[in-house]
Order: structure tokens, then sequence, then C-alpha cells
């Protein structure tokens, strides 16, 4: 975000740039002056009803905000008393930022020499000002209120007495100075981690020292565990951590069993992916006598191990999720727990916490439960294995019952996760055909209520024994994926229900909800604008509209060479979901009550449901929320930052396969159109670089906003946001994971 994204609105059905900024265009042309609606829309030349109702509201909303300020009735000023704010700062590539704020609707431009120290994403006071010349805001930040980090990774380069680190992060314009005693061994050249730890008044660079040596720049492990240095995120735990996972208790007593339901004859299995070796969810299946199946949803009973404010659990809680490399899994918990005691293996008694529901045909829930259980799971799946199962088991599904002696129980070699043939009981196989109708139908159900549909494809990597990537497949979402989907969020909607719901008003109980807000019209309105010049349309009159237009366009772009852009700018109109213990629903899902339960083994947020839920079992008073929403905060931002490195690893390793690809030609399509050039992504591998306007010698091209395109100024000729074009590989950068293009132009 280097760029406030451009606002917009509607004016005689046509779509026009930024209302806020005209709003305050017009009122700071004479900021004496005050203006009503009908003055503003006037000059604005709107003159329909529905432009008209937007201007008012938009007003309120500036007013609310004291943004502006209403003099008299109706009528509204500029509102001058502001100059002093506190904001977060955006550092561009180029050393300047952006200084982002509540107090102004649009982020106001900080050139370098008047950052005052600040770096990316501190949070900061600033002086806000208007430029002599030009009229423009410009701010000057005048107090540094809270860094938002002072460990950074980078590239030694070593004097005789001294030394700099030359950070990864392009967003950090200064290098780091290293005294001669403060460079811990580390040599010229290698990858280091430097902590500032002052940055004198009258020095343009912050002092540090190193605190790890990673090892050199281009090899592998250094270049993974740069990575996660870079977002805060530890590879390895303490040794007294280790040590405490060690000693925990691996028995599960006859006591223990008591105080739990017995589900260990029910069949029960897990599907997971075929390299998993953390399984923290199982379904078990039971045909009812009443004609009705009773579906359990197994989760590891983490909290059992996981006792609070002990070093297992503290740890936990700082980490607050597991990630998800390229190459390797960062685990929340030591793998004494993950993979082992609380992974829920095959042929294994496992203690577990869960949601059973009593279903019928249609899927309809006749009875829940929920609570801690001791299970036994009869059979492990791959995903590959139970949708082989459901592809080639083509029975009418009213005649799975009758159907036993016909099945296709037999798993082949070229399927099955260890290499050979092998057969599955036909239990198992109804079991996975009744599940899978079952969630078709939830599925369904879900769709029809709102749900938006966001199948992306996923790019993975083949990698050799060293890690190299050595080819790309395409990762896609299929029935036996949907099946577990549908029963987890299942699971979770209906716990959060549970407590979150009394009589069908909220009970007002302290809960760990995670929740998703309805999309920025604005944003929508901009996606209208983007995909109108690929002949698509959403309708965002109702929120049922919006979302059901929002799958219409998904379904209809897929396959097409646009589909990858356009899925990604759909999503990026959504709002982000988060925890809270505030509940507004979840939109993406069409669910008024979620939370998540079903991944405590990769996720703390699902851990503190788990104690909440079996607190209120116990009957329990609601506990006061405020703890709760901090811990909720903080797994919000943990979760963000593992997302960053797990798509810093994606880049790194499209990267690394491009280099040695820099003599082939590759079909693209333009993702992304700036002033300095366009952005282009593969095709065949959904690799993404950048075509510098600067290389395109055949003309000068000049960048046309409006457009989302660049224009030659002498032949006209349009490079415009999804066109395709051919590329070749031009420059491939390791350290910044960035790739470079050239254009061959036709």
């Amino acid at each position: 975000m280097t760029k406030k994204k451009k606002k917009i609105y509607k004016k005689k059905g046509k779509v026009v740039k930024d209302l806020t900024k005209n709003i305050f265009r017009i009122l700071n042309e004479d900021s004496s002056k005050f203006f009503n609606y009908k003055q503003i829309a006037s000059k604005l030349k709107i003159e329909d009803t529905n432009g008209k109702n937007q201007v008012i509201k938009k007003l309120a909303e500036l007013t609310a905000t004291k943004k502006i300020k209403e003099v008299d009735r109706g009528k509204f000023q500029i509102n001058e008393d502001r100059k002093y704010s506190i904001g977060t700062l955006d550092i561009t590539s180029n050393g300047n930022g952006y200084f982002v704020t509540d107090a102004y609707e649009h982020d106001v431009f900080v050139p370098n020499i008047n950052l005052g120290k600040g770096l990316h994403g501190d949070v900061v006071r600033a002086y806000v000002y208007k430029r002599k010349r030009s009229n423009k805001l410009e701010a000057d930040v005048v107090e540094i209120i809270e860094r938002a980090k002072t460990e950074f990774v980078g590239v030694l380069q070593k004097n005789k007495n001294f030394g700099f680190v030359i950070c990864d992060n392009h967003k950090m314009y200064a290098d780091i100075f290293i005294s001669q005693n403060k460079i811990n061994g580390a040599e010229h050249g290698d990858k280091v981690q430097a902590t500032i730890q002052d940055w004198p008044e009258n020095s343009k660079n912050p002092f540090g020292k190193i605190t790890t040596v990673l090892g050199k720049p281009g090899d592998h492990n250094t270049e993974m565990h740069s990575i996660l240095l870079e977002y805060d995120l530890p590879y390895e735990f303490p040794p007294e951590v280790e040590k405490d996972a060690k000693l925990l208790p691996l028995e599960i007593t006859k006591e223990e069993i008591s105080n739990r339901r017995d589900m260990r004859k029910d069949l029960t299995f897990t599907i997971d992916p075929k390299d998993a070796k953390d399984f923290d969810d199982a379904l078990s299946f039971t045909k009812l006598e009443n004609g009705n199946f009773e579906v359990g949803i197994h989760i590891a009973d983490v909290s059992h191990y996981l006792e609070p404010n002990t070093l297992l659990d503290n740890e936990a809680y700082e980490r607050a999720t597991s990630v998800y490399l390229v190459d390797r899994v960062v685990p929340m918990l030591p793998e004494m727990l993950s993979n082992g005691v609380c992974s829920l293996r095959p042929n294994e008694e496992k203690l577990t916490f869960s949601a059973v529901f009593e279903i019928n045909q249609k899927a309809q829930i006749v009875n829940e439960w929920f609570g801690r259980t001791v299970t036994y799971s009869d059979q492990r799946f791959a995903y590959e294995e139970a949708q082989y199962l459901i592809e080639n088991n083509d029975v009418i599904s009213s005649e799975i019952e009758k159907s036993h002696n016909n099945f296709n129980c037999t798993i082949p070699s070229n399927i099955s996760i260890t290499d050979k043939e092998y057969i599955v009981t036909p239990e198992v196989v109804e079991a996975t055909l009744q599940l899978d109708k079952l969630a078709k139908i939830l599925r369904k159900k879900r769709m029809r209520q709102g749900a938006i549909s966001f199948d992306r494809v996923e790019v993975k990597f083949n990698l050799d024994e060293e890690a190299n990537p050595i080819g790309v497949f395409f990762k896609t979402s299929k029935d036996a994926n949907k099946l577990i989907e549908e029963f987890m969020l299942l699971a979770n909607r209906k716990v959060a229900e549970f407590i979150g719901r009394h009589k069908g008003k909220p009970s007002g109980k302290t809960f760990i909800y995670r929740v998703h807000d309805e999309p920025n019209e604005e944003k929508l309105a901009s996606l209208e604008n983007i995909i109108g010049k690929f002949g698509y349309k959403i309708d965002t009159t109702t929120k049922q509209s919006t979302s059901n237009s929002l799958n219409k366009l998904l379904n209809d772009v897929n396959g097409k060479a646009e589909s990858n852009m356009i899925e990604t700018l759909a999503i990026r109109t959504m709002s982000k979901a988060v925890y809270t213990t505030q509940n507004i629903g979840h939109y993406g899902l069409a669910f008024d009550y979620y939370s998540h339960f079903t991944s405590p083994i990769r996720r703390y947020p699902d851990v503190m449901t788990h104690r909440l839920l079996q607190h209120y079992l116990d009957g329990g008073t609601s506990p006061k929320a405020d703890s709760y929403e901090e811990k909720c905060k903080h797994s919000s931002h943990r979760e963000e930052l593992a997302s960053k490195a797990e798509r810093s690893s994606i880049k790194y390793m499209q990267v690394k396969y491009m280099q040695d690809h820099k003599d082939e030609v590759f079909n693209g399509v333009i993702t992304g159109v700036t002033e300095w050039g366009i952005y282009v992504e593969i095709s065949a591998n959904k690799c993404e670089g950048m075509v510098r306007i600067r290389d395109i010698k055949s003309d000068y091209y000049i960048f046309d906003e409006d457009q989302y395109a660049i224009i030659g100024q002498s032949t006209k000729n349009m490079y415009q946001l999804g066109d395709n074009v051919k590329v070749q590989v031009k420059k491939t950068d390791l350290e910044r994971k960035h790739l470079d293009f050239n254009l061959i132009e036709e």
C-alpha cells in the first residue's frame, strides 16, 4: 500500500473515482466557506437521486469522524483543527513514505527527509501541513511512539573495524551500522540477523548488533530461515520447551477414559494430504436404527496436554500458528505433541474433543453433542485415496446401503500412500460415500445462503533432495477435500452457535469467534470497473445479489487466462477474517456464528476455543472478555505474519525455479499496471514478474491510470490489464525475491 487505493462512487450509472477526495477538494478550495450537499453534488455534476444519497451518506460519515465539521444544519466545512495526528508509516521501496491515519481520508506523503528515523510499520506522531506550491498535504514525523520491529535480516558488508548490514527488506531504507565488538563472529558476506539498539541524533544510520549468523546468501536453509526471521517467526524450539514436551505423560489411563465418552468402537478414519504428519481431525460414521446417521468430528485434545501458563503453553501462544513454507512446516507445538501424542494416527487410541451430530438423509441436524472423548482411528486416507473411492463407486445415492457387494474396495498402487495396492472394508467405502453425499448437500445449502466459493488453484513445487524446484504443479480442491471441509465447517459453526446463541439471541458469553466483515462497497465498485473490461458484471444491489454474482463471476472466469488475476482482485475486495470476542458473523461462509475448533495442533485460537467450551460444559460462568480479546489480536497478527512468510517462500521458490528457464519464451497475462511497468503472470506456472517501461524499446510508453494500461506515445499501442503477452526472463534476484521480464513484442 504505497498509494491510497482509489475510492469510487456512481454517477449516472458510470464509475467515478474518489468521492471523498472530491468532497475534500471542494471544501479545501476555500476553507472559510461552507457548502450543503446540493452545492457539492452540483459541483461534481451529480444529478441522479442515488448519487446525491451517496454524497449525503459520505458527508455524514466524514462529519462523524471529525474530518469535516457541520457548522450549521446541513452546511459543511473542512476541519482544520487537526494538525498533529497519530498513525503508522508505510515506507515505499524508494525510501519515501506515507502516513496512514484515520484522521485523514487519504494516506499523506512523507518525503524521506521528514521520516524522522521512522521505519515501516512504526506507530508515529506526525505534523500534517500543506505544501505551499502544490497545496498538497505532506507529513513530518515528530515522534516515534512504537517501533514495529527492531530485528532485521540482511547481508553483512564488513570493513576493517566495523560493518554495515544491508537489509533484505526493501522497505528498510537505512543500513545498520555494526561496530567491531558487536559483529559476533560474522564474516563479510554472511547473511545475519541484526537488532537495532540505538539511532543517534546526528547519524543517518541506526546502530545495532548481530544476534544470529544464518549462513551464506543463496544457501537454501539460510534463505528459508531468513524468511522466517524477517517476519519474527522462530525456526526451532528452545531446549527447555522440547524437554518439557518429552516429560508429558503418554499413557491414557482407565481413569481418564472413564471421564470421557468412549467412541473407540465407532468406525473412524482420517483424510489428509499425502505428506501430512500431524492428523488433528478424524470422522466417525455410524448408521442408526431410525435411518439417520451419527457423524462424529473428532479433534485432537491438545488442551488436555497443554496446561495454561506453562512453558509449553506460553511458547504455543507466542507462536500462535504453524507456518507452512514451500519445503517445510514450522509447527506451533513440538513434534512430540504435533506428530506424536496428539496426532490421530491410525490404529492408536487418542484423547479427543468431539462434536457429534445425528444427521438425517437430507443433511439436517437432528441432535448434537459436544464433549471430550476417546477414539480409535481405523484407517488413514490421503485425499487422493478417498477421491478414488468416490470416483470409482458410481452408486445412486439412494442405493449406497444396498451396494456393499458391488463396491470397488481396492486402492491401486499408483494411488496408495504406501505405493502398494490394498483393500479397504465395504463399511469404510459406504461411510466415505455417505459422508460425501451429506457434504454435497451441506455445501449446496451454504452456497444458497450466500457463501462465496473461492476454489483457488494452489501452486506447488516438485523438489529434489536438496529442495531445489524441478517442476511446478497445481493443486485443486476435489470432492474428498470438500467432504472434510464441510464437516469441519459444520463443527466450527455448531460449536460457536452452542456457546454464542441462547434461544435465538446472542448469549453474551465470552467466546473466540472467527469473523469476516462484508466487502467494502467502494472496492466492489472498483472490481466492477475492472472486470467490465473483460465483459463480466457483478450486482451489488443487496448482500445476496453480491454473493451470488461473485460466485457467478468466479465460475465464469474458471479456466480463462485472466482467472487468477480476477480471483485475486475479488479476494482483495474482501475484508480479512480475524479472531475476536465480538461476533459479527462470517460473510464469506454466510454463517451468523463461526469459530475455529478443528485445528488445535496448528492454531492457538482453537486451543482457547476448547478451553472455553469445556469451561461452559462444566457449568462455568462467563470470564471477562478483555484478556481473550488481547489474545485474539495477537493470534490474528501472528497469522498475518505467517501468511506473509508463506507467500515469501513461494516467491523465493518461483524465482529459483525461473533461474533455470532464462532462455525460454512464456505466455503470460498482465496482472498489474503501474507508472513504472507492467506485472505479468506466466500462465504455465503462475510465476509473476515485472516488465519495466524503460525496457520496452519500441516506443515511449505512458501510464494511463483510467484504462489500467500503458500506451505508446507514437504508435498508440496499448498494453492493458488482462492482455495476453509473451515474456522472457531478464533477471532473477533471489535475495529480493524479484523477477524481471523482457517483453517479446509482436
